[in-house]
């Protein structure tokens, strides 16, 4: 069975990919230097030649509360694009099974927590990223269209917050773990006697490393054949301030943290129900504390090379 994992030189894929492999499956990996999945000829040609048995689709445009309010339409167009062509450039090479994996941010601002699946398209979404998350509600779409209209047994998977090696630790457009993580380790090496982080750190979050849901795709890929799009998270979460602290301890940093209420917090709270997976028999098995501790290492090992 060739598999091939879309964006499996980046924080998801890389993990998806490596994993197949220890599994020995024909993992055949995809970016940009590969194909670029914008171009929307060189796609199907791709697909085409290769004639995989599965596709999972990891390859996004991404970035944090910043970038995505910063360039909406690259976070809309450019997503919008690279799934529409490899879904329809998948469909022309007659791939079986299609994982296309979304994101949390689909759901409204002001969702009922924990955020069941079906909670999804109730209410206004969170305005600073809200060109992403309607990107891969096409996704979801697309993916529910293509089961309708031409029976293919493809699923879509919206993972909660994601971080681990191989992440985006940019201070600029970064998430908020791979930019805190960043951050304190520099604070700690230069020996900085305060920090200041973006917003007031209330706001409530949940973060499932890599490698757990690289577990969760290919178990679904095998489990799960449904209308429905399925959340993948811990089930757990916990404020911004709690995990500024717990990183600020696994760095080594004894400053102080201080925070500037002038920046945006996004979503109040964003927790997702997990029931329906649990279900199927999965669970996440890497705990925030050993996850963030592993992260921080593999960011001092590759420093230098990562884009910070």
């Amino acid at each position: 069975m060739s598999i091939i994992v879309a964006g499996y030189s980046g924080l998801v894929g890389s993990a998806i990919f490596e994993l197949l492999q220890t599994q020995g499956e024909e993992a055949i990996g995809l970016d940009s230097k590969v194909v670029n999945l914008l171009d929307r000829q060189r796609t199907f040609e791709f697909m085409c030649d290769l004639r995989p048995s599965a596709v999972i689709d990891a390859a996004a445009v991404v970035g944090g509360i910043g970038a995505n309010n910063q360039f909406p339409v690259d976070f809309l167009s450019k997503n919008l694009q690279i799934q529409t062509n490899l879904m329809d450039a998948s469909h022309q090479a007659n791939v079986e099974r299609y994982i296309f994996l979304g994101s949390s941010c689909i759901y409204p601002r002001a969702c009922p927590q924990p955020i069941k699946e079906e909670y999804l398209m109730t209410g206004p979404l969170e305005s600073t990223n809200s060109a992403y998350a309607i990107a891969k509600i096409a996704g979801i779409e697309m993916i529910r269209s293509y089961r309708k209209q031409f029976k293919r047994r493809w699923i879509s998977i919206m993972p909660t917050n994601m971080y681990g090696p191989r992440d985006n630790f940019s201070l600029d457009n970064g998430h908020v773990l791979p930019a805190l993580i960043n951050k304190f380790v520099s604070a700690t090496r230069d020996g900085a006697a305060s920090v200041t982080l973006w917003g007031s750190g209330n706001p409530r979050r949940e973060f499932l490393h890599s490698y757990d849901l690289a577990k969760a795709t290919i178990f679904l890929m095998d489990k799960y054949d449904d209308d429905s799009h399925i959340n993948v998270g811990t089930g757990e979460d916990l404020k911004i301030s709690e995990l500024a602290n717990l990183i600020a301890t696994e760095s080594g940093f004894s400053g102080r943290i201080e925070w500037d209420s002038s920046k945006p917090d996004g979503m109040p709270r964003k927790l997702l129900d997990v029931s329906r997976i649990k279900s199927l028999g999965w669970s996440s098995s890497l705990t925030l504390e050993e996850g963030i501790r592993r992260t921080i290492d593999w960011f001092k090992k590759n420093e230098s090379r990562v884009r910070v």
